[in-house]
């Protein structure tokens, strides 16, 4: 009830913003998770084809999220919006059509491309629309894109019964779907001039050390939010012995984020700093990895997912509502976009860390990692307030 009656006092443009990640993140996870298989097993591609496949939309979003960026604040966010859904509808649809290299490679480019249009851009006009409650708005983001998160696979899972290429063209058909609804429903804002050209904005952010040193510190919530699609799910198989564990712990997530998430931000935001909870979120984080790396089993690693669950819905709203206050408010999306720029790298050489402490054999070595990457990034996050490196505002 807490949730629902915090979407009704927000305008529609922010509901339909968050039915769009609800569906951004469907669709995303219902196809992604599938695709090496689909194209190893089902196409005969080598690995090292595989690879480039899925290195290329990576490598085509994480790369051009500042461009995204700087076409929201330049262009408007709406119309960028917009355009990255139509473009993730066309790349999916070559996902499930066709089956050469070149045609997959375009695929991959379309699909990253369009991440990198629509991300910064939906959060450059959900910060601008919820004004003071920022905070609020993407709490409840965090919780339509749980839902999602968890929502795609099993709909993939099932679609993947009859055929990958049905449930491609599910997933291009549901972007097809939020390219109508953006251009019926979101209401237009005529973008504020920035002043200068575009690389000049972006010399600006780039020379803004404070915001670069934040955006390093979060390093921590982003390698370790994603453990939830590698470290965990390994933890669980191995302590149950069951494939379908990961799913569960999926699940479990999910519904505590659904029940809790409002709650949480709403009570946290009135007491405290959001610098001072961003840096306890981060430790939660980091202390979620304990359990598992100090004994064995399946409660454990349960009680390691809801714990790393806790520190994200603690951390996140607070990390999205501070990331345009360091900069000119003409300038939100850039500094949507270089945020996951710089924290995308980081948080893939992170993984790359956590990986290889996998591969070493020694069970507790991945685990200590974690620990140590929350750690460090919760006292990165405390040296910044002390210095005054981070945007003040009431209570923080």
């Amino acid at each position: 009830m807490k949730t629902w009656h915090e979407i009704r006092g927000f305008p529609p443009a922010i509901r339909l913003l968050l039915v769009n990640q609800l569906g951004v993140n469907t669709g995303f996870y219902l196809l992604i998770p599938y695709l090496a298989t689909h194209l190893g097993q089902d196409l005969g591609m080598s690995a090292a084809a595989v690879g480039i496949v899925l290195g290329v939309r990576n490598l085509s979003q994480q790369g051009l999220f500042i461009l995204g960026g700087s076409a929201a604040d330049r262009l408007g966010a709406r119309g960028v919006i917009i355009a990255g859904c139509a473009l993730r509808t066309v790349g999916f649809a070559l996902f499930a059509l066709g089956d050469g290299l070149a045609i997959l490679l375009a695929a991959s480019v379309l699909s990253g491309l369009a991440g990198a249009l629509f991300n910064p851009a939906v959060r450059a006009y959900l910060a601008r629309e919820a004004g003071e409650r920022k905070a609020e708005a993407f709490a409840l983001f965090n919780v339509f894109a749980t839902a999602g998160a968890l929502l795609g696979p099993l709909l993939g899972s099932l679609l993947l019964l009859v055929d990958f290429r049905v449930s491609a063209l599910t997933a291009a058909a549901l972007f097809g779907l939020l390219t109508v609804a953006q251009a019926l429903v979101l209401p237009a804002r005529e973008p504020s001039p920035t002043g200068g050209s575009v690389l000049a904005d972006w010399r600006e952010v780039a020379r803004d050390r404070r915001f670069l040193a934040f955006s390093l510190a979060m390093v921590g919530m982003f390698t370790l939010e994603n453990q939830l699609y590698l470290l965990l799910p390994d933890g669980a198989r191995r302590a149950t012995g069951w494939e379908g564990a990961a799913g569960m712990l999926f699940l479990v997530g999910t519904l505590v984020n659904l029940t809790f998430q409002v709650r949480i931000t709403a009570a946290l935001k009135s007491r405290g700093s959001r610098v001072g909870w961003i840096g306890i979120g981060l430790l939660l984080m980091g202390t979620a990895f304990v359990p598992p790396m100090v004994a064995a089993g399946p409660l454990p690693v349960l009680m390691s997912a809801l714990l790393l669950y806790l520190g994200v819905m603690v951390a996140q709203p607070f990390v999205m509502e501070l990331v345009p206050d360091f900069g000119r408010p003409e300038l939100t999306g850039t500094y949507f976009g270089a945020f996951y720029v710089v924290s995308g790298v980081a948080a893939a050489v992170g993984n790359a860390v956590v990986g290889r402490a996998m591969d070493t054999g020694r069970e507790w070595v991945p685990w200590g990692c974690c620990v140590l990457l929350g750690v460090v990034s919760a006292a990165a996050v405390g040296v910044l307030r002390r210095r005054n490196a981070v945007p003040l505002a009431v209570g923080a």
